[in-house]
């Protein structure tokens, strides 16, 4: 089915509000409803458990804190642009969908980092935190904690004792907390690689293809008129 680009360019900003508001809602609920390290068990291989991070999705933290939020600014700005290029030369509906899914959650944890600080307390296991007037939070701008509640525990137990230097230790596997930001990037990441590997190739290789058929085809036209 081939959409035109203005009917792309909505579908894509819609996807990109709808996640936003999804991974805000959920955010903003557990830092005012959920005390800092609280769980609530959904199923033994699920809980919503509430932490905050300094770093990157699932956690990890590689850099300064406004080195890591500009690094995110950037590369949403980044991506942007790239949609916008897609969208411009035509591509596939999935593969901008895919893209904007990335944005999405890229975008989302860069709201927390802006704003977080700026209009919430601090988050405590001993206390809910609690809205306040903007830019008397508990951190500055581009400095604020980023919410995550999603655990999965799949695999919870201790490891036998017969194994060598680790044996009788605790085991959890999938243990990171994350969000619906992380989700959405990782969802996008993983279906690109395998579904849309096709649209990430280079240009140039489309281009050199498009010219191989011309010449091929200016060709066969030159072999012809000779042969006339």
């Amino acid at each position: 089915m081939q959409y035109n680009q203005k009917k792309v360019r909505v579908l894509s900003v819609a996807l990109i509000v709808l996640v936003l508001a999804i991974d805000q809602i959920i955010k903003i609920w557990v830092k005012t409803h959920m005390t800092l390290g609280q769980q609530y068990e959904i199923a033994p291989w699920f809980r919503i458990c509430f932490i905050e991070n300094n770093g990157m999705a699932w956690g990890m933290t590689f850099f300064n804190k406004y080195v890591l939020s500009i690094f995110r600014i950037i590369a949403v700005a980044i991506i942007g642009w790239y949609i916008h290029k897609q969208i411009s030369r035509g591509a596939r509906l999935r593969y901008v969908f895919l893209l904007s899914l990335i944005l999405a959650g890229a975008a989302g944890n860069i709201f927390d980092s802006m704003f977080y600080g700026l209009i919430f307390t601090a988050s405590s296991p001993d206390y809910v935190a609690w809205l306040v007037p903007f830019g008397q939070g508990y951190a500055g701008f581009l400095t604020g904690k980023v919410v995550d509640m999603f655990y999965f525990p799949l695999i919870d137990t201790y490891l036998p004792t017969w194994l060598p230097l680790v044996g009788g230790s605790h085991f959890t596997f999938f243990d990171p907390v994350f969000n619906f930001a992380d989700s959405a990037i990782s969802v996008g990441v993983i279906a690109l690689l395998l579904f849309c590997r096709k649209d990430m190739e280079p240009k140039q290789k489309e281009s050199k293809a498009s010219e191989d058929h011309v010449s091929a085809s200016e060709k066969v036209s030159d072999q012809k008129g000779g042969a006339a």
